[in-house]
């Protein structure tokens, strides 16, 4: 690919995290610390590590600046392994993303016994960004870790939304759902979160822990139904078992919570779109609510490019939002690279075209290890160079093996884990020549 384009692309990827970045983000809007009792911390998601470790340096010199003891400030954070950031008092657990695995088990036993020993004098104190679902695993009373495991899989694999995936998860969890508040009484709450999904709605960041829960179990046994899920016969018990439903808006255990975003989606792209203008483009949104099959929302963006390239037009088109595969190959790679895939194919190698998809935490599907590809790039050259090396596009999108076709050229982006997650960006820069 060539050099302009990429750079120019991932400074756009770049610009629109580092809106997004704790470090940017949550100084102003940390709480005061309680003035009598413990400030307990507990943080779940991909951004769990630099959020707490922003919350703790600041906590720590304002209890320096006040002569409070350093053991009145405790807590737990879980975070995606690869995620770590350094802490001093807050113990920082390292667990499984997408899928739950034991140390994030273990974790969340002692984020619930935290958030049990809470009392009225305390402020628990909730960090949450993306991957929480995943990295706070608590399994209904009768369910195991590896039944969780199994459902988590079902759901990755049947191109169910986020929110969809979150109400089985709410309904099948001891701390999703609102549950994490309800443990926490008598204690206020404070949640800061960014958002990784569509509409920023805080029922369905990280699976809502702090937050009433609108939906019912009757909803997560009819996803079950809608995408034909294979579940283990004690899952379908739980979905039918009315002590598994959550609590809902207007429960008084909400009184004394309280519940910021503090970065959206739409930041990003907002900040993206002052990068791309600054570098002589105009722009077109199209949203950081963005939902569908990868695949398809390719070929509508790649149909809209075209049309700018034979207007002449010299424009930057930026998207957000979480798209889905559903499954039917063999393949290895995510929304964002099957993304990438399709838009090359339906592009056609048309010249000045560029693109990019990747996810904002720094990995997109994949294997789980921070080394993971967050994305790929593609140009007018994605087509001839991938046939120079023999390679059939279709039959990579086919087997949903992107991250292979993308490998074999070159085209993958690996930047590492970004701490932060506002779920994926898109750009595709339209550079028509002269004529």
């Amino acid at each position: 690919m060539a050099k302009p384009a990429r750079d120019l692309l991932e400074s756009l990827f770049r610009t629109a995290v580092a809106a997004a970045h704790p470090a940017q983000c949550l100084p102003p809007h940390l709480p005061d610390f309680p003035a009598r009792g413990h400030l307990v911390v507990l943080a779940a998601g991909k951004a769990a590590g630099s959020m707490t470790e922003v919350a703790e340096r600041h906590y720590l010199q304002q209890m320096a600046e006040r002569g409070i003891a350093e053991d009145r400030l405790l807590g737990v954070a879980v975070t995606r392994h690869g995620y770590r950031r350094p802490t001093r008092r807050i113990e920082l657990v390292e667990a499984g993303h997408p899928v739950p695995d034991a140390a994030g088990l273990a974790g969340t036993e002692r984020v619930l016994a935290l958030a049990d020993a809470a009392g009225r004098d305390d402020l628990v104190l909730v960090l949450l960004s993306g991957g929480a679902s995943a990295n706070w695993i608590a399994p209904a009373a009768g369910l195991t870790l590896a039944e969780k495991q199994a459902v988590t899989r079902a759901l990755l694999r049947s191109g169910a939304n986020i929110g969809e995936i979150n109400c089985v998860r709410k309904h099948l969890s001891r701390i999703k759902g609102g549950r994490l508040a309800q443990r926490a009484q008598p204690a206020n709450v404070a949640t800061l979160a960014i958002s990784d999904v569509p509409g920023d709605d805080p029922a369905v960041i990280g699976s809502g822990p702090t937050v009433p829960d609108p939906t019912t179990l009757a909803d997560a046994r009819a996803i079950v139904g809608q995408y034909r899920l294979d579940m283990p016969e004690s899952v379908r018990r739980a979905l039918a078992d009315p002590q598994n439903e959550s609590p809902k808006p207007g429960a008084s255990l909400f009184a004394a919570t309280r519940y910021t975003v503090l970065a959206r989606p739409a930041d990003a792209l907002r900040a993206a779109r002052t990068r791309a203008e600054a570098a002589g483009y105009a722009c077109i949104v199209l949203g950081d609510r963005l939902q569908g099959e990868a695949r398809e929302v390719a070929a509508e963006h790649a149909r809209l490019a075209r049309e700018l390239s034979t207007q002449r037009r010299r424009v930057a088109i930026l998207s957000g939002g979480e798209l889905t595969v559903t499954l039917r190959g063999h393949g290895h790679g995510g929304p964002n690279q099957e993304y990438a895939l399709a838009l090359a194919i339906q592009l056609e190698g048309a010249k000045g075209i560029s693109g990019f998809a990747g996810d904002t935490d720094g990995t997109d599907g994949g294997s789980g290890r921070p080394d993971d590809p967050a994305g790929a790039f593609v140009d007018d050259t994605t087509l001839a160079r991938a046939k120079a090396c023999g390679l059939d596009p279709a039959a990579f999108l086919t087997d949903n093996d992107s991250t292979g076709f993308f490998n074999a050229i070159g085209d993958l982006f690996r930047p590492g884990p970004t701490f932060t997650n506002v779920t994926d960006f898109r750009a595709i820069v339209v550079d028509t020549p002269p004529a």
